[in-house]
């Protein structure tokens, strides 16, 4: 008989060997997405890497006979609960033990992995690739070999589109992996060059100031819109003028970061929101149209519907030349609506960060 989940980890006395902490940023403002997909063939992607990020944390212990060898602690949802990998299917958090049964846990050993993040569910700002990208890198240390970032963001993509079949660009699980501002060149889906955007303190603490993350305050959820979307586009082609207005704004996006030219970014952002709009007219919700009239009337120099757009998930807004202009207008965007929400962002100047240490017997 197993010992119980709730006894595994905390006998009296018992510590475990290692602790590998991880965390991996969620992403923001995504130029030129649905561009970084299967059936765009290539595209070209402008994102930004924000905190509040996604944190992993692994306590290894070595591994007894009779007790569960992994468990699964997502924290958000209160759920802690044993993982069999070697049994099909999935069973509460699909992504989380699809990453786990793809990285494995090296004999010997047992695990429990604590899953946190401050972003909400289903806000549209890549967080499930996040969760992949900083689990499987956590994971990772487990083992003698070490993935490059690179690897770790394509790991992440195969445990979405192989493993759970489901419809994943490329761009989120890169903007986690390396953090930053990136250019992302999808040159023949899922390969892709990442280039970071280095700018000077000026142009990132101004790009820091002005940008704003509201959530809708309800979870973004893929739908028959999205279904209708991509069939017309796989019909199309890769050439279609859709997707080549969605790829110009990743271009347009890194040219006026590099110059500090934020009306210029605004503009990007506006465009590309309106060429999701020419996907489908749902792709951007009324409540987005909401937020980015409150965006207006306050001067807000550009928004963008995060994401692949529609029902719920989330707007970033480029905000005012003065902060209290731009507090302003996010206090009535709140006041509007009360499942509107305002989620602090700061940019990340790094992207997936794993490290660990060994447990001290006394003191912790």
């Amino acid at each position: 008989m197993s010992v119980s989940i709730s006894d595994m980890f905390e006998r009296s006395g018992r510590r475990p060997l290692r602790v590998i902490n991880s965390v991996a940023p969620i992403r923001i403002c995504d130029n030129g997405g649905w561009t970084d997909t299967w059936f765009a063939e290539y595209g070209k992607v402008f994102n930004i890497g924000v905190y509040p990020y996604v944190e992993v944390q692994i306590e290894v212990y070595p591994y007894e006979r009779g007790e569960e060898r992994i468990i699964l602690y997502a924290e958000n949802y209160g759920e802690r609960y044993a993982v069999h990998p070697e049994q099909p299917g999935w069973d509460r958090h699909p992504l989380l033990e699809a990453a786990i049964e793809r990285m494995g846990v090296p004999k010997g050993y047992a695990i429990q992995a604590t899953i946190f993040s401050e972003a909400p569910s289903g806000c549209s700002t890549g967080t499930s690739a996040a969760v992949a990208v900083a689990l499987i890198g956590a994971l990772d240390r487990l083992t003698p070999g070490q993935l490059s970032l690179h690897q770790v963001a394509y790991t992440a993509h195969a445990v979405e589109v192989e493993m759970l079949k489901q419809q994943s660009g490329i761009q989120d699980q890169l903007c986690s992996a390396y953090g930053g501002i990136n250019y992302i060149d999808i040159f023949k889906y899922p390969y892709a060059s990442v280039s970071q955007i280095y700018v000077s303190n000026a142009i990132w603490w101004e790009l820091e100031r002005r940008l704003a993350l509201i959530y809708l305050g309800k979870s973004h959820v893929s739908s028959h819109v999205h279904e209708k979307v991509i069939a017309e586009l796989k019909s199309e082609g890769p050439d279609t003028s859709r997707l080549q207005d969605l790829r110009k704004t990743a271009e347009q996006a890194r040219d006026a970061v590099y110059a500090g030219d934020f009306v210029a970014l605004g503009q990007s952002m506006i465009e590309n929101t309106a060429a999701q709009g020419r996907l489908h007219p749902d792709l951007v919700s009324q409540d987005a149209l909401k937020i980015i009239e409150s965006a207006k009337r306050y001067g807000a120099v550009g928004w963008k519907v995060n994401g692949a757009g529609g029902e719920g998930g989330s707007v970033t807004i480029l905000g005012p030349a003065l902060s209290y202009t731009k507090r302003e207008m996010l206090r009535e965007i709140e006041t509007a609506n009360p499942l509107f929400k305002n989620i602090p962002v700061y940019l990340s100047r790094y992207g997936l960060r794993i490290w660990e240490q060994e447990w001290k017997h006394k003191g912790g």
